[in-house]
């Protein structure tokens, strides 16, 4: 049981503005790649080369962390271009490479020995002996593969002096990690490379004796639903893992923004109660908190499964993890159509809608194109409905247009767009997750004031006033008073959860001196 440490939010940053995203909305690093090659998704936007240096000063100045993904196979005649990437890297303050090739390890640990290496999931790593061998390879993390379960993870942890990093939120692959091989088979495309077709996605037949089995319908017969672990986080942590991993370098900034929230807060509050002593096994997730998640993305199959599961968490539950009905993202899933009107539908819902949403009508067919329209009005009892709404018998109206022959009785209704979302995530400074530090004042008569940030995990930021403490000739300086001078370090990307002062008294300092200090506090701490 590792509960010494709060473990970190690690989010996907695609581009810029999903970092913006992250660093918004609290996460604590965020895992990345540079353009033009040496990354796993190489259809992600990435970070001009160029530009990596501005990216970790962005990202330092906010008290947070950035690792590099160099994590694919690489080829001999490379090697002298992925040399100068891990040089680059240092240079700019990267805090850790992902890496999978062992060459690339090498090569890290050659070029670069100061820089903390992570072994990327694409790496396989198992069990226990399988961290042994990337902890002799100089790796300092493992993030494990997710077809593990709670369980499994703990074995290694408790096997291997090595930090472990797994997987909490987004797509789940049904091969084992960095061992699928059929994209490559089959079109030239390696997911080795970074350039996965995701044939997993695609519809099967299933043969039975010889003959093709009828499916009724179900025939994404390799498409897992995605992993969902906010209920688990206390089981996460207590197993020891260091890193609670967000997949998703090709989503958009809503994505990320959304996810990095849930997380954060269920993190927050899973960690005050174990440091109240408390040791649950569960985190109960709000319907709202589910339905938001699930509206960012979900490969949702019908009202019963969402697409949000515990993956192999929980172990191996192949029935529930592959429904096989849907392969990609629709939304969240409203009703079924009970009577098809000339211009819009009756059904009986059980998740919300409201005027203005987008919504799709589903006839189990995914890989042809569906119709769908935004909710023109709502009606119930023969009253319009103006606000939200998400129970009750309903008739939505999609007014002209609207393909009444196209749908059926029966057919899914799925909400694709939630308007109350549109514009993307609000960035507001005012509303930024800010680091939790911990601030220490102290000093002497004839010495400065010295000033201590400290966050959790152990960094600091130290400076002193260029002005020695004196004895007071008026009002001296107390904790009132140095707490109103500090503030709440609100223009900062910091906020103070602890204050201790050890100063003597009846000392006075000028008021600005102070303010000068605590900048440069903030300052070393970034």
């Amino acid at each position: 049981m590792t509960t010494e440490r709060r473990p970190e939010i690690l989010a996907p940053a695609g581009g810029p503005a999903q970092l913006e995203a992250a660093l918004h909305a609290g996460a604590d690093a965020v895992y990345f790649g540079l353009d033009r090659g040496f990354n796993a998704r190489a259809r992600a936007t990435g970070f001009a080369p160029d530009r990596l240096a501005e990216t970790m000063d962005l990202i330092h100045a906010h008290g947070r962390r950035g690792y590099l993904a160099l994590n694919t196979l690489v080829f001999d005649e490379e090697l002298t271009e992925v040399e100068r990437r891990i040089r680059h890297a240092a240079r700019c303050g990267v805090d850790a490479l992902i890496v999978q090739d062992i060459g690339v390890a090498r090569l890290a640990r050659a070029a670069a020995p100061h820089l903390p290496l992570h072994a990327s999931t694409q790496m396989s790593i198992t069990d226990a002996e399988g961290a042994r061998f990337a902890r002799s390879l100089g790796m300092r993390r493992v993030v494990v593969g997710r077809e593990l379960s709670i369980d499994e993870i703990a074995a290694i942890a408790g096997g291997v002096d090595i930090e472990l990093e797994a997987f909490v939120h987004g797509a789940l692959c049904v091969s084992y990690s960095g061992q699928c091989f059929s994209s490559e088979a089959w079109g030239g495309r390696s997911a080795n490379r970074g350039q996965c077709a995701q044939a997993c996605r695609l519809p099967y037949g299933l043969l039975v004796d010889g003959a093709l089995h009828r499916q009724g319908g179900l025939d994404y017969l390799l498409s897992p639903q995605d992993l969902m672990a906010l209920p688990l986080l206390p089981r996460l942590i207590r197993a020891g893992v260091r890193s609670l991993k967000i997949e998703g370098r090709l989503k958009g900034p809503e994505y990320v923004h959304r996810t990095v929230s849930a997380y954060r807060e269920a993190l927050d509050h899973a960690w005050e109660r174990f440091q109240a002593g408390e040791t649950p096994d569960t985190l109960p997730v709000a319907p709202a908190t589910r339905r938001a998640l699930a509206q960012v993305f979900s490969r949702g199959q019908d009202a019963e499964h969402d697409g949000l599961t515990p993956g192999f968490l929980e172990g191996p539950r192949h029935q529930s993890l592959v429904i096989g009905r849907n392969p990609r993202h629709r939304g969240l899933h409203l009703g079924q159509v009970l009577e098809v009107l000339p211009d819009g539908v009756r059904l009986r819902l059980h998740n919300p809608v409201k005027p203005g949403d987008g919504v799709v009508f589903d006839q189990g067919r995914p890989q042809q194109r569906e119709i769908g329209g935004n909710v023109f009005a709502i009606e119930r009892d023969g009253r319009r409905v103006r606000e939200e709404i998400d129970q009750g018998e309903v008739v939505l109206r999609f007014g002209r247009g609207f393909r009444a022959d196209a749908v059926r009785p029966g057919d899914h209704l799925w909400r694709t767009r939630d308007a109350a979302s549109d514009g993307g995530p609000n960035l507001d400074l005012r509303t930024a997750w800010r680091l939790p530090v911990r601030l220490h004042l102290g000093g002497r008569a004839g010495e400065p004031l010295r000033l201590t940030l400290r966050t959790e995990d152990g960094r600091q930021g130290r400076a002193e006033s260029a002005t020695p403490l004196a004895p007071a000739r008026q009002r001296a300086l107390d904790a009132q008073t140095l707490r109103q001078t500090i503030g709440s370090l609100g223009d900062t990307p910091f906020r103070i959860a602890d204050l201790t002062i050890d100063l003597e008294e009846g000392l006075f300092l000028p008021l600005g001196e102070i303010k000068r200090a605590r900048r440069e506090a903030v300052a070393a701490l970034t």
